[in-house]
Parts: structure tokens; sequence; C-alpha cells
């Protein structure tokens, strides 16, 4: 009797520990996104104002300016580099993000997955809808509908971390696994759109090499000498089979294992996290934010964002699409019993969090410069678009968010009074 209560005391210690673990992990993640989040604002706003400064010029110069690998054939710019190269490396995050949360995550359990999976795609569904129904006819909106469907992960928490602090926990815990679901969406979404004319020769070196990261994950080998090539391999094939390069990083997330061995302190995805979450919230989603987001915002522009019918379908896809898609599913789902809604929160703190679910901008911007790239002024409108949206969207959640906080903080005074009572 005494041995098996020993092995109970261990068991429960064991989980506690796991899930004390896991705790810890989410608050780094939140806080490396939260400040991720505010060097993508600062980025931004550098970026629009020096686009639309009397040194413009420069910025233009530099974001064109050509970084050729000649041996590879690879001609790209500056701008280009940021959007093929540096946001792999965003992307290989996510993917690591994302399996971590299918294995041992909120994803993990069906029960808590449930609610952010159908959120996810209602904020994904009305979205494309509406943005398809408006801009239909227009050039580029074959594809041009699927702008408005991303959900900004960095921008998003940064923004629920400044101003929703006195609201429960489980509010960025929902909003962090909507956004990973929603990244996910996204990612099958510029890999079924915006890949055409595929080289079958490539495309076959690509899974070659994300067969090699597999069995070298089987084979519990850690050499950056093996991953680092097949990594560079893989994104290169992917380019030259037609298929946009950042998805490589994915692959390679989603190929990471996230189970620790006995003995093993970190399992790879928590060391490979750990290592390039810092890179990609602090120096690549910032500098893509600074090639992007340079808008020049004329006159003509600000006129077209509210009677162009590509704007209209932006804006209107991304801030009441979204807003209404994520909520909108959420509370049908808790309504028929198919989800729970998180604890401590009720219909007015899902609504503010639905609103953040409309800050639309690196994956958007991405998409905006991939539908519309035999269209500059285009492009550039529907940017703008998604720069107003998701500055809107931010100043309407933070608004509710505090608003929000001080219901709750007087809740838990009320709360406090009566038990001293």
């Amino acid at each position: 009797m005494p041995g098996s209560l020993v092995g109970v005391w261990f068991d429960v210690d064991r989980k506690a520990f796991m899930i004390g673990a896991l705790r810890s992990e989410l608050a780094r993640y939140l806080r490396t996104e939260t400040v991720g989040g505010a060097l993508l604002l600062v980025a931004a706003a550098i970026a629009l104002l020096w686009a639309n400064s009397p040194w413009s010029g420069g910025y233009f110069a530099v974001a064109d300016a050509r970084l050729p690998i000649p041996p590879l054939h690879l001609e790209l710019s500056v701008a280009e580099w940021t959007k093929d190269g540096l946001l792999a490396i965003f992307f290989f995050v996510a993917g690591l993000e994302l399996k971590r949360e299918l294995v041992v995550g909120e994803l993990a359990d069906r029960k808590r997955a449930v609610l952010p999976i159908i959120a996810a795609v209602g904020g994904v569904v009305l979205p494309a809808v509406i943005a398809f129904t408006i801009g239909y006819g227009i050039d580029g909106m074959d594809r041009g509908w699927a702008i408005p469907v991303a959900t900004d992960i960095a921008f998003a928490l940064a923004v629920l971390a400044l101003t929703g602090s006195r609201i429960p926990a489980s509010a960025r815990v929902f909003l962090l696994s909507l956004a990973v679901v929603d990244d996910l969406i996204a990612i099958v979404l510029i890999a079924v759109l915006f890949t055409a004319g595929i080289a079958i020769g490539w495309l076959l070196a690509a899974a070659a090499c994300f067969l090699g990261w597999w069995l070298a994950q089987r084979l519990r080998l850690r050499s950056p000498l093996i991953y680092v090539p097949l990594a560079l391999v893989s994104w290169y094939a992917l380019h030259e089979a037609g298929i946009h390069p950042t998805l490589a990083g994915v692959a390679c997330g989603l190929l990471t294992r996230v189970g620790p061995d006995p003995g093993e302190d970190e399992a790879p995805a928590t060391r490979l996290e750990h290592l390039f979450q810092p890179i990609s919230a602090g120096v690549c989603v910032p500098l893509f934010a600074l090639f992007a987001a340079g808008v020049p915002l004329s006159a003509a522009v600000f006129g077209e964002l509210f009677t162009s019918r590509l704007a209209l379908a932006v804006i209107v896809g991304l801030l009441a699409g979204k807003t209404l898609g994520v909520f909108g599913t959420s509370w049908l789902a808790i309504r028929l019993g198919i989800a729970e809604r998180p604890a401590g929160l009720v219909n007015r703190d899902m609504f503010a969090l639905s609103v953040l679910g409309a800050i639309g901008f690196t994956v958007s911007l991405l998409v905006a410069e991939l539908a519309l790239a035999d269209d500059v002024a285009a492009a550039e409108l529907a940017k703008a678009a998604v720069l107003l949206t998701s500055m809107a969207a931010s100043l309407i959640g933070s608004a509710l968010l505090l608003r929000r906080g001080r219901a709750h903080q007087a809740r838990r005074h009320a709360e406090a009074a009566a038990t001293r009572e």
C-alpha cells in the first residue's frame, strides 16, 4: 500500500511538473511575441514615414537593391529576400509551434481544441466570402480574396499584452491557439494559390530533404551540419520548383520531434524554438515589415481606400469578416454545446478577442504581394488597406479590452470584499 501511494504521488508530481513546464513555455512564447509585436509596429511606422518623406527615394533604392547569388541563379532584391528568405524562419517557428500545440499543447486536447479550431475556420471563411463578393470581377481577386484571411499573431498578442492584462489568462491561450490554426490555414492557402508550373524534379529534391530531416530526427541526430544544409537545400529546391519557399520552414518545423526522450532536458522542437523565435520575432518579421509596409500614402491612395472595390474588399473582409467570423462561430459552437467557453470569459470578452483577430499584418501583406504581383499599384493599395484595417482593429480591440479589464477588476474586488465579510 505505501509503495502504491508513493507511485501515485510521483505520477501526480510528474504531471504537475509537465503542466508547469507547459505554462512556463506558453508564458515565454507570449513574452517573445509581445516584444516582437512592438518591434513590428516600430518597423512599420519607420517604413511608412520613410516611404512618405523627402528621402523616400532612398527607401525604395534599398528595397529594390539586388543581392544576387549568380551560381544559384538567384536574382532577388532586398525586399524579396526578406519576403522569401527571412519569412522562412518565421514560418519555421510557426511550424514548430503548430507541432507542439498539436502534440502536447491546447490543440492536443480535443475538448479544448474544438473552440479555437472552429473560430479559426469561421475567421477564414467569412472574410474570404466577403472579399470575394465585394471584389468579384476585379483583376487579381481570383486569388486576392485570401488577403484578409490571416491574423498576425505577434501584433495581436502585443495588443493583448498591453491592454488586456486584467482579463483572465485563458484569453491569451485562446488567442494563441486561434492564431496557430489560422496560420496553418494561411499556409495551406499559400501552397495552393501561389504554386504554378511545378518543376517535379526540384519538388522531389525538396521531398528528399524533408525525408532526410525526418530520418535525422528519428535517429536522434543533433548536429547543425546535418540540419542547416537540409533546410537550405529544401528552401532552394522549393524556390526552383515554383512553390513559395517559405513553406520549407513549415515542413521542417512540422517534422521536428516535440517529445523529449528520457533523460533529455528539452525536446528538439523546444530547443529550436528557443533559438529561432527571438530571431523571428526580433529580426525577421520586423525587417519584412520594414520593406513591406512602405506604402506611399498620397491623397489619391487615401481616396481609393474608401472608393476602390479592391480596398473595400480587404477592409470589410478583414475588419467585419474576421470579427464576425471568429465571434459568430465561437458563439454558435458554445450555444450548441459543441465547445466550451474559456474559463472566466464572457461573450463580451470573446468579442474583444475576435476584434484582435482582424489584425492582419505579416501574412496579409505577404498574400497581397503574391496575389497582386502583376499590378504594383493594386498591391500597394491592398497593403495600405491592410495597414489601415490592422490599425483600426488594434485601436478598437484595445478600447474593448481596457473596458473589459475594468469590469473584471471590479468583479474581483467585489468578490474579495464579499469574502472578507
